[in-house]
This record gives structure tokens, sequence and C-alpha cells, in this order.
């Protein structure tokens, strides 16, 4: 089917700011496996969780999703660091072995709590927050996709400066590349662990008040996003967090360009040919470096 320029490029714009809420997720997953070396397997069930936790205070507050992003984002990141200090951490004894058990174990036991909590109903945010667009010369853009592009672009430079100007950032730094010796210099293992699952939580936070203005949210629609949020981590390369930003914005382009031509059931088709493609022929991904 042949579409108009307008409508090809009105997906592709479409699709980066979409992609750059994928990037948010994958941005957390990419920091942990960076420095902790594991897969958070509880990665999806968090996002689910912030989503709700969105979805509740919009719903009962009134509040608007975006004024929700600070107070989350900090309740998060504290979540995230007694979640891996005092049980991710001590439960899995120094084994990484362990932590991915541990963190399966933690997303069946959530993904359960809230089916018995809400049921298997969608819900969504009270008003018309998704169907706001602005005009961008042609185009129609969504309102709420615009302002995730620019939020998210602000977290990952905040990201940034944390790592690389902070002597925060220069432990976690320090951790990622060699812990024994981070800890011989002093540095606390633990406590930098714990904040980096922290960070990582808090993205997902961000990431769902972003979301839910044009998202659903049920017990498992996080799933979905991580699923998605690994193929960015692999693509961009495993604890890269620029890969992971430009990841982020290719897949969403890729997704929404594959659902303009082949249909919204297929739409996703291309982003896990790309997946399969990487593994075969840069298994570093494009900002990885190899073993």
């Amino acid at each position: 089917m042949n579409y108009p320029p307008a409508i090809i490029a009105e997906a592709a714009v479409n699709g980066l700011l979409t992609g750059s809420v994928y990037a948010l997720v994958a941005l957390g997953l990419t920091l942990v496996y960076g420095v902790l070396h594991i897969i958070n397997f509880a990665h999806g069930v968090l996002l689910t969780c912030a989503m709700f936790a969105v979805w509740g205070l919009v719903t009962f507050t009134g509040i608007s999703p975006y004024a929700a992003i600070l107070p989350l984002a900090a309740v998060f990141f504290g979540l995230g660091y007694l979640l891996q200090r005092y049980l991710i951490g001590p439960a899995s004894h120094g084994d990484d072995g362990n932590i991915l058990l541990i963190t399966l174990g933690l997303s069946i036991a959530i993904e359960n709590a809230l089916l018995a909590a809400f049921h298997g109903d969608t819900r969504n945010i009270p008003g018309d927050f998704g169907f706001e667009v602005a005009p961008v010369g042609p185009m129609m853009i969504s309102q709420p996709k615009m302002i995730a592009f620019a939020a998210s672009l602000i977290v990952a430079l905040l990201l940034w400066l944390l790592l690389a100007r902070t002597d925060t950032g220069r432990a976690i730094r320090a951790v990622a590349k060699e812990k024994l010796g981070a800890g011989l210099m002093g540095v606390s293992v633990g406590h930098i662990f714990g904040i980096t699952f922290g960070l990582g939580c808090a993205c997902l936070a961000v990431a769902a008040c972003l979301l839910i203005p044009s998202f659903y949210v049920n017990p498992r629609v996080g799933n979905a996003f991580v699923l998605v949020a690994f193929t960015i981590v692999v693509l961009g390369g495993m604890g890269s967090v620029p890969g992971a930003l430009c990841g982020g914005l290719f897949i969403g382009m890729v997704e929404s360009l594959g659902g303009l031509f082949l249909g919204d059931s297929l739409g996703q088709l291309g982003i896990f040919v790309i997946f399969i493609l990487v593994l075969l022929f840069r298994p570093a991904g494009l900002f990885g470096a190899r073993a």
C-alpha cells in the first residue's frame, strides 16, 4: 500500500516519541545490568506497579500524571533501594544465579498479588489526555508523546550527569568496572548496588507517568514493555546508557512504521527480527564492548 510521505513522516515521528519512553524503561534495565551484572526479571512487574500507582493517584486525587513524576520517582527510588539492599542482596548470598531466581520469584509474587487485587481488568485514567494533539507542520502529533519525549531526554541527561560528574556516579562506575577493587578503596558496594537498583526503579516511575496518559494499565502490562526493553538493551549494548537511548528511539520508529505497513498485529515483527539479527551479527550491541 502506498502512503503519502506526510503519513509516513507522521508515523516515524510518533514512533520516535514513543521510543523515547521505551528508552527510559530500558535505561533502568541496562543500568542495573551494567553495575550488578544481572538481568532484573522483576523489571516489568515493577513498571506495572508504577503504572498502577500513577493510575490510583490520578483517579482518586485528580492530579495530573505529570505532577506525580517527582514524588513517585522518589518513592520508587526508595523502594528499589530497599529491595536490593535488604531483600535481593542478602537473599542472593553473593551468587548472581540466585539474584536471577529471586527477581523472577519476586516478579511472579507481585504479579499474582496485582491480579488478586485488580483482577484482569484494563484501566485508563479519566479525562482525555491521550487524545490531545498538536499541529507540527502538516503533521498532527500526540501532545502526551511530545511531553514524554522531552521528559525522557531530560531524565537521560540527568542520569548521564549523575554518572559522569558526581562522586556517586564515579562510585557507580567503579563498582561496575571492578567491585572488589572499589570495595578495597572504601566504596560501600552494597550501598552502590542499592542506589543503582533504586535509580532503575525511579526510571520506571517516570516512564509510568509518561505512559499512563496514552496507554492502559492491567496487572500484566509491564511484560509487553519489558520485552521491548530487552531488545533495546541488546541492540544498544548491555550496560550502555547511550545505547539504550539510541536503541529506544530506533525501535520506536521500527514499531511505528511496521504497524503502518504491516498492520497493528504485525507491527512488532520488525523489532524481533532486529533482535535476532543483532544477536547473530553484533552480539555486543551497537555501543557495547566486546568481551
